[in-house]
């Protein structure tokens, strides 16, 4: 097949969470470039629905719906929806992030740990159970995870000022957790012909080289980054694609770190 066709995602349906975040924006925009039809879904579905506007000005295939995933019953509402309209979902990228709860272990309260996990950690896995039940009746289908380099290391705590407090231990255990989920449905549902990978990016943020309490984080990170940079909106774009297309066909249970080379200090 040749190597433009292997990338096309043409026809295909897309479901993005977080899919106007920062990050977000970029993985659904990329979508749309490569072909898709793209779900763009998070708490505030007006947001959503006006970015897919956007999109759609520009000519690609896009609508924005609400979903919130500490609630079953919005869960199960859009994927409902999205087999309405479509008939199918071809590729989940679980991206969306509660970051409302996020608490450094001094003042973790189990409270604030539970509340996070229900959003970030088996909102996503009900989610993906059931585009999952989908997938298995189409006999194919494709998840991405988005997690962070944060799932693979943990805060190189010297670096961060006292400007920036403390670091939050749900988001690492979080994102940690979500690259063993990768793992598990990748064994458990390759006979299904469902492929399920994860992304690890590094930092993305364009207002912190000039935040003053991001400013001496950003610096120390760039000297210390084997790139010497943080990630632009386009950084993420191809390593989605790769995933997300037949170019990544014999491809499953991987993380695809993405941050410039930092954690292969």
């Amino acid at each position: 097949m040749n190597v433009k066709k292997l990338f096309d995602l043409t026809g295909k349906i897309a479901i993005a969470t977080g899919g106007k975040g920062l990050y977000g924006a970029s993985i659904s925009l990329g979508l749309c470039e490569a072909g898709a039809t793209v779900v763009i879904a998070s708490r505030n579905g007006e947001k959503c629905e006006e970015y897919a506007k956007e999109l759609r000005t520009q000519g690609y295939d896009a609508i924005g719906l609400s979903l919130d995933l500490s609630s079953d019953s919005s869960i199960e509402n859009l994927v409902s929806d999205v087999i309405k309209k479509y008939g199918k979902i071809d590729i989940l990228v679980n991206n969306a992030v509660d970051r409302s709860n996020m608490t450094p272990l001094s003042t973790a309260t189990r409270e604030k740990l539970q509340n996070s996990a229900s959003t970030n950690l088996n909102g996503q896995l009900i989610l993906s159970k059931l585009v999952i039940e989908q997938m298995i009746k189409q006999n194919k289908g494709n998840i991405i995870n988005i997690s962070s380099m944060r799932g693979i290391d943990c805060p190189h705590f010297p670096f961060y000022p006292e400007s920036m407090g403390d670091q939050a231990v749900n988001y690492t255990t979080e994102k940690w957790a979500m690259i063993g989920m990768t793992k598990y449905m990748a064994g458990r549902y390759g006979k299904n012909n469902i492929r399920v990978n994860a992304i690890a990016p590094g930092g993305y943020n364009p207002t912190i080289a000039t935040n003053p309490n991001t400013k001496e984080f950003y610096e120390t990170y760039i000297k210390n980054c084997p790139l010497g940079c943080f990630a632009n909106e386009d950084d993420i774009k191809g390593p989605v694609v790769f995933l997300a297309s037949d170019a990544s066909n014999y491809v499953t249970g991987e993380t695809l770190v993405m941050d410039g080379g930092w954690t292969i200090w």
